[in-house]
């Protein structure tokens, strides 16, 4: 992803690849909902722009949808960062910056345009080599690599926001084999370090 480092929108980048959340969720972020000392993301409300132009702020459809996302260091370091270049960047343009404020915004503090975002990423994307790659890819590449090593479905189904683990493993059911046949060599290789003979455990 070094190919959006020197652009506006890396940090939105980031934070998808981290998270998993949705275009309109990663635009719909304010600083209150992030909590960098915790090191949690709050998915409150989703930001959407009609056919006038105007941008609507409403909350996630489904209760599922509304979930907290605990960050790893490298996003909570890549956000602190962004919040005081945004600071700085308030200050010098003149424009408000509070808990209120979105997290990513256009370069005058207004909110990003969704559909400029994903265009801007399509093209970089197809400029590096990578042909037909989306936005949305960030958050199917976050499920995957987190399925590969070894999360459970459930963590990733709550961190995407399904409302079902069985949707989470539906979507992602091209990495489930390869989970089922890591999981059996993982299995044979407890058995062959035991070296003793093991009782099966019945269930009650």
């Amino acid at each position: 992803m070094k190919l959006y480092e020197d652009t506006p929108y890396w940090p939105i980048v980031l934070t998808a690849l981290h998270t998993g959340m949705r275009r309109s969720e990663s635009l719909g972020l304010r600083w209150r909902d992030i909590d960098l000392d915790l090191g949690t993301v709050s998915v409150r409300q989703v930001m959407h722009r009609l056919g006038t132009g105007e941008f609507i702020f409403d909350r996630p459809k489904t209760a599922k949808s509304r979930r907290l996302i605990p960050l790893g260091a490298t996003i909570i370091l890549a956000l602190k960062q962004h919040r005081i270049e945004e600071m700085a960047k308030a200050q010098l343009i003149g424009w408000s910056n509070s808990d209120e404020s979105q997290v990513f915004t256009r370069l005058d503090g207004s909110s990003m345009l969704p559909d400029t975002l994903s265009h801007q990423f399509i093209k970089r994307a197809r400029a590096a080599g990578f042909d037909g790659l989306t936005f949305h890819a960030l958050r199917h590449t976050h499920a995957t690599w987190m399925l590969q090593q070894d999360i459970h479905p459930k963590i990733v189904q709550e961190r995407l926001g399904h409302a079902s683990m069985s949707t989470t493993l539906d979507t992602y059911s091209h990495v489930v084999p390869g989970l089922q046949q890591a999981a059996a060599v993982q299995f044979d290789t407890l058995i062959q370090k035991a070296s003793i003979k093991t009782e099966p455990v019945l269930a009650h």
